[in-house]
């Protein structure tokens, strides 16, 4: 257990055939025939979290909240923070500005109205907010959002910004918004990613381990770490005719996630995002 250090636990919640990689493979069409698994799924997280007292972020997408509004009433009342996940899973940098402004106002606003709380959070879908996006923060600040979670500072073929900072910045000259990018390491010169997603179930739980103890005793910096409620869900259907590498990287370990993050909450201290970086938000 770290003695001293807080991290902040997210979670984005979106269903298994939401993902990005399954974007060419499965139809927005399909989207509501498809038999949904995130109700159970966050059920069994918030069973985890509160064995385990550990509170946490939710990046809700709006097509989730819509749908099962009691959910996103148990996060809020069971002392989570909500945030915005956007509404559809779209990257922000396949949006135009009006779009990606539309699209965040819509989701605040609904998110707000079935939580009864402020939506101060974002996350962008895929981490998608890239040079190709130079309006994106303006929009978030326009939109009153006090922080953004949409960077993953690595080198990846789907996402992923290496030449951005790896600790919290504001983004924006004279504005308050703050940028908290999900947590790396700085090893020879490389960044090796640490912050969860699909890194956490391909590395051994040991250096999952490791790399947040380092970034915790050594750089002095709370981590950021999140993972998807399907991960915890090795019974989901299994989707035809997708490629081996996209399934391999969808499916691999899944039926060991569940025990690794009881190990991680066991390991280090957590809490929400907005507790977490509170000192930047209340500034």
């Amino acid at each position: 257990m770290s003695p001293a250090i807080v991290n902040a636990m997210s979670v984005d919640v979106e269903d298994y055939f939401q993902v990005s990689m399954f974007e060419k493979f499965i139809d927005r069409s399909e989207w509501d025939s498809l038999p949904c698994r995130v109700q159970d799924n966050v059920e069994r997280i918030l069973e985890l979290f509160s064995l385990h007292q550990v509170k946490a972020t939710f990046f809700m997408l709006g097509w989730i909240a819509e749908r099962f509004p009691e959910l996103v009433r148990r996060i809020v009342g069971e002392g989570h923070e909500l945030a915005s996940h956007g509404y559809g899973h779209v990257r922000v940098n396949r949006q135009s500005e009006k779009q990606f402004k539309d699209d965040v106002l819509r989701t605040k606003k609904l998110l707000e109205d079935i939580g009864g709380v402020s939506v101060k959070g974002y996350r962008a879908a895929s981490y998608s907010i890239d040079h190709t996006t130079p309006w994106a923060y303006d929009v978030l600040a326009e939109t009153e959002h006090l922080y953004s979670s949409s960077l993953y500072p690595i080198e990846h073929d789907l996402y992923g910004k290496p030449d951005a900072p790896r600790f919290a910045f504001r983004p924006l000259q004279g504005c308050g918004l703050v940028e908290i990018p999900v947590s790396t390491l700085e090893l020879r010169g490389k960044r090796m990613p640490c912050g969860g997603g699909g890194y956490f179930r391909l590395y051994p739980y040991v250096v999952s381990r490791w790399a947040l103890q380092k970034l915790n005793h050594e750089e002095g910096k709370s981590g950021v770490f999140y993972f998807h409620p399907w991960e915890i869900d090795p019974k989901q259907p299994r989707q035809s005719g997708i490629p081996l590498k996209v399934r391999f990287r969808h499916y691999l370990n899944l039926h060991r996630m569940e025990q690794r993050l009881q190990r991680l909450f066991q390991d280090f201290r957590w809490d929400r995002m907005d507790v977490v970086f509170s000192e930047y938000l209340d500034a």
